[in-house]
């Protein structure tokens, strides 16, 4: 996980992506136990958005960043009995199962890694400023948590709803549904409308 010196709080001033007047990419978990059929946590429709995703990716350049979510060393809280029903999930960030997937390689983007669903924080507000588009998985888990928390924070938040899959189809489109309901805040677009625009910019 890379750190970000100074980074701001979230709905604080300005950051990078504002700064330069044009949004980031944050890519949301596109790991192995998510994209790899035979893992418990499997979401089905992540093999097919691979090329979107990764599109997407070439699209924003340098302004991207991609998300990792890993198992605490000792889960506290609520976390106890989820880890109870996930056992095979409590493994070391470094566990091959938490790789990005080969589709969407890190080289040299932000990688945030951590162990909530929601990866909004002082160290992605800090990139993104107040313009995120977000892909990714899951639709009605990591994307939805990360959505909702940015868009409290102020940000303008594009869901890419071609480029994220849910733990189901029908998962999908209800996430996407109650995220549609924090307009303007959120809105629900498609790649080839952000990369339009990324393309005029």
């Amino acid at each position: 996980m890379s750190g970000a010196g100074g980074a701001t709080a979230p709905g604080d001033a300005t950051g990078a992506g504002e700064r330069a007047g044009h949004p980031w990419l944050v890519v949301i978990d596109m790991q192995r136990v998510f994209g790899e059929a035979g893992s418990p946590w499997f979401a089905p429709g992540a093999p097919a958005i691979e090329p979107t995703v990764a599109r997407l990716v070439d699209g924003f350049g340098d302004r991207v960043a991609l998300t990792r979510f890993v198992a605490p060393a000792e889960p506290v809280g609520a976390w106890v009995p989820y880890y109870e029903l996930w056992p095979f999930a409590l493994v070391p960030p470094t566990d091959g199962i938490w790789d990005l997937l080969p589709s969407i390689p890190a080289r040299d983007h932000r990688v945030v890694t951590r162990t909530t669903f929601s990866k909004w924080d002082a160290e992605l507000a800090s990139l993104v400023g107040h313009d995120m588009v977000l892909a990714g998985v899951s639709t009605d888990c990591c994307v939805i948590s990360t959505a909702l928390a940015a868009a409290d924070a102020g940000v303008r938040v594009r869901v890419v709803a071609d480029a994220c899959a849910g733990v189901s189809d029908g998962d999908h489109e209800r996430a996407l549904a109650v995220m549609a309901l924090y307009g303007p805040l959120i809105e629900i677009t498609t790649a080839d409308a952000v990369l339009a625009e990324v393309a005029r910019a």
